[in-house]
């Protein structure tokens, strides 16, 4: 039996405000792409009771960022820069349908991602491609519970540094990230280490700076590893996410390998940036995103 015509959508307050005024991009671009199939779209509060109360609701439920619980929920995330999005029926980047897709460079034009490449460079990072080199430090941008080992990591922030610290020889910068809050024990455990080894800086921000002088970039799954791709700078993954295809990634090839086969790669830059955002997200300000919105929420099972 069909679900009723009937989507609501979960927002905290600014989002929730920014949706009822017309003035947040995505949201007037699911609210288009609904309405033409006939659907009635409340926009609501969020909060824990409301989701709850949303799987004993007829219709479709839409969370944003939060995770999808029922069978007639899916959530809303940015794909890392506006104006890109995905609508996934886990909150689990590592899950979401990139993931799992395989990237193959043949097939995207070369010259095109390029291009591409370079105009969100500058549109992004205010940047292009002058000044940058690969004589710098390895560059570690932190997240945030640095003691603590999590589900989806290989191992704790902590023992990924030390691991660095066993797989060079040259100067290692620890990006701690502004806007988390890290306790007095975190930032004890990440001073000793630089108090000991003299190779070892530790700086709160810095990102776009670190990314143009380092010579590859080790994380968890932090933002600036794919930000990192803009600068043509490879990666090594501690962490599961959805941006790993061109990354050499620790849960696949362990501590020791991944750490050094990052000194030889030469990933697909350009073309994984293009094929990852451009080719698989939806893109918020373009006339297609309504069907793309549309052809999403089918592939995850809503009736529309």
């Amino acid at each position: 039996m069909a679900e009723p015509k009937i989507l609501r959508i979960y927002l905290d307050p600014i989002p929730l405000q920014q949706a009822r005024d017309g003035t947040f991009g995505i949201m007037n671009r699911v609210l288009a792409a609904f309405e033409g199939r006939g659907f009635r779209v409340e926009f609501r509060k969020n909060s824990e009771r409301e989701r709850l109360k949303s799987a004993m609701r007829n219709g479709y439920s839409l969370f944003y960022m939060d995770d999808p619980f029922h069978a007639n929920s899916l959530t809303l995330r940015k794909a890392y820069y506006f104006p890109f999005w995905r609508i996934e029926n886990s909150a689990k980047r590592w899950d979401f349908e990139v993931a799992q897709a395989p990237f193959n460079p043949a097939k995207v034009d070369p010259i095109q991602a390029q291009n591409w490449v370079s105009s969100w460079r500058k549109w992004n990072f205010k940047e292009s491609m002058k000044g940058v080199t690969r004589d710098g430090p390895v560059y570690v941008p932190l997240q945030g519970r640095l003691l603590e080992q999590r589900s989806f990591q290989a191992a704790s922030p902590i023992d990924m540094i030390r691991a660095v610290q066993s797989s060079t020889d040259k100067l290692i910068l620890l990006g701690l990230h502004p806007g988390e809050v890290y306790d007095v024990e975190e930032l004890a455990a990440v001073q000793a280490i630089a108090d000991a080894d003299p190779r070892v800086s530790l700086q709160t921000g810095g990102m776009i700076a670190a990314l143009k002088a380092c010579d590859y970039v080790v994380t968890q799954n932090s933002t600036a590893a794919l930000s990192g791709f803009f600068f043509h700078k490879p990666a090594v993954l501690f962490g599961q996410i959805d941006f790993h295809h061109q990354m050499t990634n620790v849960h696949d090839l362990g501590q020791v390998k991944a750490l050094s086969d990052v000194k030889q790669t030469t990933p697909a830059f350009d073309q994984y940036l293009y094929w990852f955002i451009q080719m698989n997200a939806i893109k918020a300000d373009e006339d297609p995103a309504e069907q793309a919105i549309l052809e999403t929420v089918k592939r995850r099972g809503w009736q529309v």
